[in-house]
């Protein structure tokens, strides 16, 4: 598996080693090891979450309280998105930076985002179904979002994906400055102690 860090620190592409034969194909989406030797620390999973959208549908984009946040490791099973990761975290050198990666059934990448990152996807394809193994249960008091179609943010959607579609909530949900405003984005000295505390078993 290749692993190589995004514009946004701490968020991964991991590319799988595919291995085919007349039968089909082998490929390992998940190595435990490999990721938190990249990370520094492991991976507690708590939840595995499945969605199923239309082409130019977008999700996102979404984000949780820290701590204990939702870090995300996210693969596509069908069809193709275009994922991204944001970071949203006040005081971070890169912040209000994204970064995206496709995910389809051709290169059958996986992105992972640690706590305190923004996420979303746009469906490339009908029936594009996205799967994410989750470091904490969901918890609507905690959860939150950043409207996706932000000037401030200015995520680029490819022509291929049609015109995007877009939940009411997702829709209502703040821009990038009114949530700063607000007080309600990760702080990014905060997430980084968090993620120290991963490191030594304070969690």
């Amino acid at each position: 598996m290749q692993i190589r860090e995004l514009a946004v620190p701490d968020s991964y592409e991991l590319t799988p080693i595919q291995r085919t034969d007349e039968r089909g194909v082998f490929y390992e989406w998940y190595r435990f090891d490999l990721l938190e030797q990249t990370i520094g620390h492991p991976l507690t999973l708590r939840q595995a979450n499945t969605s199923v959208s239309k082409k130019g549908v977008v999700r996102g984009i979404h984000y949780a309280d820290v701590p204990l946040g939702q870090a995300k490791y996210v693969v596509c099973t069908h069809g193709a998105v275009l994922d991204y990761v944001i970071d949203i975290r006040t005081g971070s050198p890169t912040f209000g930076t994204w970064d995206s990666v496709r995910l389809d059934t051709v290169d059958r990448r996986a992105i992972y985002l640690s706590e305190g990152l923004g996420h979303a996807f746009i469906a490339l394809t009908d029936e594009a179904t996205v799967s994410y193994l989750v470091s904490d249960t969901y918890n609507p008091s905690r959860e939150h979002g950043i409207n996706p179609l932000d000037p401030d943010v200015a995520l680029e959607f490819p022509a291929e994906a049609g015109n995007p579609l877009l939940s009411p909530k997702d829709l209502d949900a703040p821009g990038l400055s009114a949530a700063l405003t607000a007080g309600l984005l990760p702080d990014w000295k905060l997430t980084t102690e968090f993620y120290s505390s991963l490191s030594d078993g304070r969690s």
